[in-house]
């Protein structure tokens, strides 16, 4: 029995259906059950369901396709590690598919499960707010390229070539954050923007989980022993894996910078505190010598010799006076220093 392992609360599954070949293309929504059709047909069809938390839809579409248990229970477990599973009559191919929340600065993942098989290719998505692969149904709409004049593998190695692309707009993103928060550093080094390189590096770590692998996966395709998958895209698939491996190596070039920001965000502290050092340090220079007469002499001259000898030993208020005075340097001091971000 399936078993969805995702976020609850997810909306309505979608079912998109593009059905085509070099002279014609069907596009619409479709049905669970309008999807049998589709089976042996002598189009390419490419069905897209956006939303695996049904898992009764999912399983339905499963049987119509004859797709093994163990690939149903992958698609319906979103945090599955990008891979491809060979099966008779089908490949399977897991992808994570990033967006870049420009907003928040962050980056939100999401599941991507291709079956491939002859003539049909299908997609199953976490039903999140969108996806990267409309430029691949523009290029089937409006016939641009070769993609209508090949099979399903074509269309397999388009969809994983765009989020692979995508890949490459998110390290925009990150590398324009990192250069915000490395002006940040060199102005103000505070724990502020630690927690902030902290968070890059995640993301960083994260979107290079997802690369990595990802790697291996179209280097299997282009393995892969099934009469849909033809020699005709192992060119294409060379291509995909080379943006793949230029891709990994950003991320390593971005966490290269990370970890040299760290040790910026270390010196600049560290210089920081040699300098507010050096001020203190010189403060208690000038009233050393000061505090040294202080203690020989006591500051306890009799009143009764000169008028000018500490009058406030006779005073009513001379005891309040001198704590408020007290606390009133300290407080002065504890303005500066906090003025000086030294606090």
């Amino acid at each position: 029995m399936l078993v969805y392992e995702g976020d609850e609360g997810a909306g309505p599954v979608q079912i998109h259906v593009i059905d085509y070949d070099a002279d014609r293309l069907e596009e619409g929504p479709a049905t669970v059950d309008a999807c049998d059709r589709y089976r042996d047909a002598r189009t390419v069809s490419w069905i897209d369901v956006d939303g695996v938390h049904d898992v009764a839809l999912v399983e339905r579409l499963g049987a119509s396709f004859g797709l093994h248990p163990l690939t149903l229970e992958d698609i319906v477990s979103p945090d599955q590690r990008p891979k491809l599973e060979e099966y008779p009559g089908y490949v399977y191919v897991v992808l994570q598919m990033m967006h870049y929340d420009h907003d928040a600065r962050r980056i939100e993942a999401e599941q991507v499960s291709l079956v491939v098989g002859e003539g049909f290719v299908l997609s199953f998505q976490e039903s999140k707010e969108g996806d990267v692969f409309e430029p691949v149904r523009q290029r089937l709409r409006e016939g641009r390229g070769v993609i209508r004049k090949h099979g399903a593998d074509f269309l397999t190695y388009a969809l994983i070539d765009v989020v692979v692309d995508h890949y490459m707009e998110i390290l925009e993103g990150l590398g324009e954050h990192i250069e915000d928060v490395e002006d940040d550093l060199t102005a103000r080094p505070n724990a502020d923007r630690l927690r902030d390189i902290t968070g890059l590096r995640r993301q960083v770590i994260a979107l290079r989980r997802s690369i990595w692998p990802l790697r291996d996966v179209v280097a299997a395709l282009e393995r892969a022993d099934h009469p849909f998958v033809t020699d005709a895209i192992d060119p294409y698939l060379r291509d995909v894996y080379d943006h793949t491996v230029r891709t990994i190596e950003l991320i390593e070039s971005a966490r290269e910078i990370l970890a040299s920001l760290v040790e910026l965000h270390l010196s600049a502290v560290s210089n920081r505190l040699t300098e507010v050092m050096k001020v203190l340090t010189i403060i208690s220079v000038f009233f050393l010598p000061l505090t040294f007469i202080a203690g020989v002499y006591g500051m306890n001259f009799n009143p009764e010799a000169s008028p000018l000898n500490m009058p406030e030993l006779n005073w009513f208020y001379g005891y309040p006076f001198a704590w408020g005075l007290m606390l009133a340097v300290a407080l002065v001091m504890f303005g500066v220093f906090r003025r000086k971000g030294w606090l």
